[in-house]
């Protein structure tokens, strides 16, 4: 029994299952999160440990070492790769794409605790791990600048006020702020004052310490009322800790102020950044995974005047990067091409078929099968982006050869004399089985796809589905929907009825088939010279292939430029900042560059203290002439 007889039969019911297809497809469309590439989450962990004052070696012996001695243990660990600098480690884990990251996370933190008897007692925090995608850059970089404000100031500000508001945003994931330059009090001691008062740097520490101290004080409990004994303890300013009490001697206090200098600095002086050339707290936002990037920038930009008018006026607050531009563009044009490869399959068939009822039948039949693929990729968790985009335009030439392919078996039996009804019928029970091998035949060449590892199994197993789903989809629709419109819009023309373009067209066409014909005559005629150039040209194809170029991504022009810089490593911090920013200028004299961020220090990002980053923002394509690569 033909798989097409019922829908043929019944119109009504094939055409609501063709609507519910179309309209599941639509409503999909509107809610599917867009963004450049199929989302690829690395479980990748990376651990900080601030060791202040100690040399690369030290850092290396007493704090990388344990911990990677106690990292290597855990299961599941693919890759492992560590930075000692001075005063910092960073240790950065990856993980197998199989593993899911919390529970990478929670062997992390055991691996941390089981180190902590062989790290060094006074480091000032234990390590800190964070979760990093690697893939995921951020969606935008804002940065906060002022011309009389300090930077622990600004950074305050940012922290407490700035990027509070951002993380609430839905969508946003993560906001980082790179430069920052914590609020502290920096507490400059005098070795020869202590010395003439007989005083050690031991003695100060331990006596900001007691005076510093925040614990319980104890409480009253009378016959009628309790009250509970507090003080405030902490000192918060440099003028708290100025009139502090270190000792005394010869009866006299001996005051903090009179053996060391206080002053309200940074906490890691060693973090710098810079907005083009003007000292910034740069402000790095990720989005959360699946959330349509497009949509969550469009939110942070409606909230930045918000932002803006909750800081200080001296604040300005600057736009650096925005990745979306760049995704809107790339979105755009395969969306258009996409489009325009639709139209031009329809026009190729109302050419050949030379009949604007044949025609609307693949002109609906290849849009639907679009479409309809739309609402399985919700379903499957996937996105619009430049690869699930780029199935679909391959499967429209796929898609289309169902449908004509059932077109052509009926149209034949119309044009011997049967009606279009029986001629359904027959038509859709003799090519029935053939479109269904020609589907598994298709679908069978993209299953390679799904089992490839790693993470460009990841990258294109989005792409091997959607493209599966539209020719699986096309199959459904050609079986159905195709031969119930043959059913009711394909008509027998007779000859005097026939048009003076159906005529023409029909004679060229006759005049090309002659043509080929003869020229396969005189092929058939030369087998050997055939066979020659047949293994010539597989002989330049394998050639071709291995001289030329192979990457992951074709090189794409995105409008900007990430770059490390690298000093000696025996550069001050000083002298690494005045390279940073001499570097910035010369590339800011650029005419194709717009704008540029960079930072030196170390943090999650930079991991040695002679090392920076740039991020380089040029001017759109159309206002320059020299391109990103």
């Amino acid at each position: 029994m033909s798989p097409s007889r019922p829908f043929i039969l019944r119109p009504v019911a094939t055409s609501l299952l063709m609507l519910a297809i179309l309209l599941a497809g639509i409503i999909a469309y509107r809610v599917l999160p867009i963004s450049a590439l199929p989302q690829v989450d690395y479980p990748t962990i990376q651990v900080v440990t601030l060791y202040p004052g100690a040399s690369p070696d030290v850092t290396t012996s007493s704090i990388t070492a344990p911990l990677e001695r106690q990292f290597g243990q855990m299961p599941g660990l693919k890759q492992m790769s560590s930075t000692s600098s001075a005063g910092a480690s960073v240790i950065t884990l990856q993980f197998d794409l199989n593993l899911s990251l919390d529970v990478a996370e929670q062997e992390v933190q055991a691996a941390i605790n089981a180190s902590g008897s062989f790290l060094p007692a006074d480091l000032p925090t234990p390590p800190i791990y964070n979760k990093v995608n690697p893939a995921d850059t951020p969606i935008m970089t804002l940065a906060l600048t002022s011309t009389t404000l300090p930077l622990p100031k600004i950074e305050d500000l940012a922290d407490t006020r700035f990027a509070t508001k951002l993380s609430q945003l839905p969508g946003v994931g993560l906001v980082s702020i790179s430069g920052g330059q914590r609020p502290a009090v920096r507490i400059q001691a005098n070795p020869t004052t202590l010395a003439a008062y007989g005083l050690s740097l031991d003695d100060v520490r331990t006596a900001i310490s007691n005076a510093n101290t925040n614990q319980a004080k104890g409480s009253f409990d009378g016959p009628t009322r309790a009250s509970t004994i507090d003080a405030n303890d902490q000192l918060k300013t440099a003028d708290d800790y100025r009139s502090m009490i270190v000792a005394y001697r010869n009866g006299s206090p001996v005051r903090l102020t009179d053996v060391a200098d206080i002053v309200d600095g940074a906490e890691n002086s060693k973090l710098a950044a810079w907005a083009n050339e003007q000292p910034a707290v740069i402000v790095n936002i990720q989005r959360q995974p699946g959330a349509n990037v497009i949509e969550v920038v469009d939110r942070i930009k409606q909230l930045l005047p918000q932002l803006q008018a909750s800081l200080p006026a001296a604040i300005d607050v600057t736009m650096l990067t925005d990745r979306t531009i760049t995704i809107r563009a790339s979105v755009h044009d395969v969306q258009f091409e996409l489009f325009l490869a639709v139209a031009l399959v329809v026009l190729v068939i109302f050419l050949f078929l030379r009949s604007l009822s044949a025609t609307v039948i693949p002109s609906v039949a290849v849009p639907l099968s679009l479409i309809g693929t739309f609402a399985v990729m919700y379903l499957a968790g996937f996105s619009i982006n430049n690869l699930t985009l780029m199935a679909l335009t391959i499967a429209t030439g796929f898609v289309v050869d169902d449908a004509i392919v059932m077109i052509e078996n009926i149209a034949r039996y119309i044009e011997a004399g049967d009606k279009p009804l029986e001629a359904a019928l027959k038509g859709a029970e003799q090519i029935g089985f053939t479109i269904i091998s020609l589907t598994i035949s298709l679908i069978a060449v993209l299953i390679p796809l799904l089992f490839m590892g790693d993470v460009v199994g990841r990258l294109f197993r989005e792409f091997a589905i959607t493209l599966a789903i539209a020719i699986l989809i096309s199959a459904v629709v050609s079986l159905t929907l195709t031969p119930m419109m043959s059913a009711r819009f394909l008509r027998h023309t007779e000859k005097e009825q026939q048009s003076r373009f159906y005529r023409k067209s029909g004679e060229i066409y006759d005049r090309v088939i002659d043509r080929y014909g003869d020229m396969l005559n005189w092929v058939l005629d030369r087998q050997g010279a055939t066979l020659i150039v047949a293994i010539i040209t597989l002989i330049l194809t394998i050639v071709l292939y291995i001289f030329i170029p192979k990457g992951f991504f074709p090189v794409q022009d995105t409008g900007a430029i990430q770059g490390i810089t690298e000093a000696p490593e025996t550069i001050s911090f000083s002298a690494m900042s005045e390279r940073q920013q001499a570097l910035a200028r010369i590339i800011l004299q650029d005419p194709s560059v717009e704008s540029l961020s960079s930072f030196i220090g170390v943090d999650g990002t930079n991991t040695t203290l002679n090392s920076g980053r740039m991020l380089i923002n040029l001017k759109p394509l159309a206002k320059r002439s020299a391109r990103a690569e």
